[in-house]
C-alpha cells in the first residue's frame, strides 16, 4: 500500500515539472528560471501556490493575486501522470519494465502539454528520452534484443512513407516520436500502436467536427492520441493481438 501512494505521490511532483518542461522547451525558456508566475499579472508563485492539483482545487482555478483562471491543463497532467504511474505499476508490475514504462509516460506527458500547446514535439525532448530508453533497453533488453532496432527502423520509414504519400500529412515530430517508440516497444507493438493512434484520432477528430469545434483540413494536435494508442498497445498489445488471431483463426474455421 506504501509503494503505490509513494508512486502516486512522486507522479504528482513529476506531473508538475513536465508542465514546466513542455511549455518552455519548445520556445527555447529555461526549466529552471525564472519561477513560476500568474502570465497576466506577473505574481510569482509561492510554494503553497505549487502544490500539485490541491492548490488548483483551493484557489478553484484562479491566480489569488488578480483572479485570471489557470489553465485546467496544469491539474490535468499531474493527476494523469500520478494515474498512469499507479496504472504502470499495477500492469508491469515491480520489476525493471516498470522503469520503462514511467519513462514512456514522462515522454508523453511532456508532450501532450507541449503538442496541445504549440502543436510541436520537441527534438530535444525526443534525443533526451531516446537516450534513457537505450540506457533502459541495453540493461533490459526485448526478446530477441534487435528487435528494438528493427522496430524502431521500420517506425521510422513507415511514417516518413505516409508523410511522402500524404504530401505532409504526418508531423515531423511524430515519424521521430515513432522511430523512438518503435526502439521501446518493438515490431509487433509498436506496428499496433500506430494502428490504434490513428484509430483513436480519427475517432477524436470525427466528434470534434460533429461538434463544430473544429474544420475539415484543419491541422490537431496528434501527439494526444498516440499517447493514449501506444499506451493501449504497450500495457495490452499481447492480449489484443492473441485476440485479433483468435478472432481471425475462428472466422476462417467457421
Amino acid at each position: 500500500m506504501i509503494l503505490p501512494l509513494l508512486l502516486f505521490i512522486y507522479g504528482l511532483l513529476l506531473g508538475s515539472f513536465y508542465n514546466v518542461v513542455g511549455l518552455r522547451v519548445p520556445i527555447n525558456q529555461s526549466i529552471v528560471a525564472p519561477r513560476s508566475a500568474c502570465p497576466r499579472c506577473h505574481h510569482t508563485l509561492t510554494a503553497v501556490e505549487l502544490i500539485p492539483v490541491v492548490s488548483f482545487l483551493n484557489q478553484r482555478g484562479k491566480c489569488r493575486k488578480c483572479g485570471t483562471r489557470i489553465s485546467p491543463l496544469y491539474p490535468f497532467v499531474e493527476l494523469m501522470t500520478a494515474v498512469l504511474f499507479l496504472v504502470s505499476l499495477l500492469l508491469v508490475g515491480w520489476n525493471f519494465e516498470l522503469l520503462i514504462a514511467l519513462t514512456l509516460v514522462s515522454l508523453f506527458m511532456i508532450i501532450f502539454v507541449s503538442d496541445i500547446t504549440y502543436m510541436l514535439i520537441p527534438d530535444r525532448i525526443l534525443l533526451f528520452f531516446l537516450g534513457l530508453f537505450l540506457i533502459e533497453r541495453i540493461i533490459y533488453p526485448l526478446d530477441p534484443w534487435y528487435n528494438s532496432i528493427i522496430g524502431g527502423i521500420v517506425a521510422l520509414v513507415l511514417l516518413l512513407s505516409i508523410a511522402v504519400v500524404s504530401k505532409g500529412g504526418m508531423g515531423g515530430g511524430d515519424i521521430k516520436l515513432f522511430g523512438v517508440l518503435g526502439f521501446v516497444l518493438g515490431l509487433k507493438i509498436v506496428l499496433l500502436a500506430f494502428f490504434l493512434s490513428t484509430l483513436v484520432g480519427t475517432i477524436f477528430g470525427m466528434i470534434r467536427i460533429l461538434q463544430g469545434k473544429h474544420k475539415k483540413r484543419e491541422p490537431i494536435p496528434f501527439g494526444p492520441s498516440i499517447m493514449v494508442g501506444t499506451l493501449i498497445a504497450y500495457y495490452f498489445g499481447d492480449q489484443l493481438i492473441h485476440l485479433y488471431l483468435s478472432f481471425i483463426g475462428y472466422t476462417a474455421g467457421g
